[in-house]
């Protein structure tokens, strides 16, 4: 199992008994959006209190981080605190890959794999084996102290491993990522991912679907326990190559993206080697509107559906309305008897 590698107060932090939901409770969390509000209001810069000896030092919240709604860098800041008892058990445990906007969507980015060196205590910090075997320090999600350094620093963008620290190889998610080429209209991708459905019913699968926050869909299919990165691979691949070889004309599987065309889906199953990612459920992106990628019912696949709507503004207030589409989905494993013999 991976240690962390700092102090006695991140070790704490990352066994996580600090961040069950039901410990920080919803006055707690009002009061953390509180402090942070003020903060935003005064200078910008201070010291926001997490709870027990946990603070983080932040700063700029005043930063115009999407020019056109007019959303800083506090108010993102709320918004993971406001999503943190749902946003948590998306993340818990995950090493993350990072994406960083330092001025905010409308200037330059950069990725970063390694965490930073001067980390604060707050932030749970591991070594774990890298895609080309080399042991890494990386940042690992599930405390809130977490996710807002990562805010702090512009990597707003939540993009964990579909694996949890304490269990390298065995993925417990695997996706297919709907992309539209840039002629294709949204409801075509709605068509395509009911299509997916379709074959998920046929082999007696179920899975969890959300916008991008973008302009595509996620398909989340849960795996059982103790399945592989083999496995993560093979499923969606398998799922995939059917849907794009039973509507040729409106799927594809074709990676290169000169040879797809730019009118058809692609049916992306290549984001789940080891180290791939795509965003979190609930995750802010890294777009104009300040969407984030939002937990659907399949139900809600129909024309006229508008990725556009769910944003920092308004995802709160949905939440409230649906609950936790996610959680009741992601949190029963698809049967091991029918995914290993696929």
């Amino acid at each position: 199992m991976p240690k962390t590698t700092s102090s006695d107060k991140r070790k704490t932090t990352a066994t996580g008994a600090a961040e069950s939901p039901a410990r920080r409770s919803a006055a707690a969390l009002a009061r953390i959006v509180a402090e942070l509000e003020a903060i935003e209001s005064d200078s910008g810069d201070g010291t926001v209190q997490l709870g027990g000896d946990d603070s983080l030092k932040v700063s700029s919240l005043d930063k115009i981080f999407f020019p056109r709604p007019k959303v800083t860098k506090g108010e993102v800041m709320r918004y993971y605190t406001s999503v943190w008892p749902y946003l948590h058990d998306v993340l818990a445990d995950r090493p993350l890959s990072l994406k960083r906007f330092p001025d905010g969507v409308g200037g330059k980015f950069f990725f970063q794999q390694k965490a930073p060196a001067n980390a604060p205590d707050v932030v749970r910090v591991e070594s774990i084996m890298s895609a080309g075997g080399e042991k890494q320090q990386r940042i690992i999600a599930g405390s809130l102290g977490t996710t807002l350094y990562c805010t702090q620093i512009g990597a707003f963008e939540c993009n964990p491993w579909n694996v949890r620290a304490q269990s390298l190889e065995n993925p417990d998610f695997t996706v297919i990522d709907l992309d539209p080429g840039s002629r294709s209209p949204f409801a075509r991708v709605i068509e395509v991912a009911l299509w997916v459905k379709e074959a998920l019913d046929h082999l007696g699968l179920h899975a969890g679907v959300k916008t991008s926050g973008a302009t595509g869909i996620h398909i989340v299919i849960p795996l059982p326990p103790s399945s592989t990165n083999v496995t993560a691979e093979r499923v969606p691949r398998l799922i995939a190559e059917a849907v794009a070889g039973a509507h040729p004309r409106s799927a594809t599987v074709v990676r290169p993206l000169n040879e797809r065309g730019t009118s058809k889906i692609y049916v992306d199953f290549g984001q789940n080697a080891r180290g791939k990612t795509v965003a979190a459920a609930y995750g802010v992106r890294a777009r104009p509107d300040a969407t984030v990628s939002a937990p659907l019912e399949w139900g809600e696949l129909v024309p006229g559906l508008d990725p556009r709507n769910f944003t920092v503004r308004t995802m709160p207030k949905r939440i409230t309305e649906v609950g936790d589409l996610w959680a009741a989905v992601t949190k029963k494993p698809n049967p091991a008897r029918i995914v290993t013999t696929l």
